[in-house]
């Protein structure tokens, strides 16, 4: 599976958008344009979405890797 059918599934399972899902970790304080602020583990993230979003851990990880900025959409 492509990082992007990752982040359209999220998108479907979630209604969010992977902007929406920046703008909700930069809301919880785990994240700004530039990625993940220091001290934010991906532990933190994926608990996260897992309880909020129901995100199982590949698409959480997914997430993380967005937010980190080392995965971009579009990717495969």
């Amino acid at each position: 599976m492509s990082f992007q059918a990752y982040l359209d599934n999220i998108q479907t399972k979630t209604g969010k958008s992977p902007a929406d899902l920046r703008a909700l970790a930069a809301q919880k304080g785990y994240a700004n344009p530039k990625g993940l602020l220091p001290g934010v583990k991906a532990g933190d993230i994926l608990a996260w979405l897992k309880q909020d979003f129901g995100l199982g851990h590949g698409h959480s990880m997914a997430i993380v890797a967005l937010l980190k900025g080392t995965k971009k959409e579009g990717d495969r």
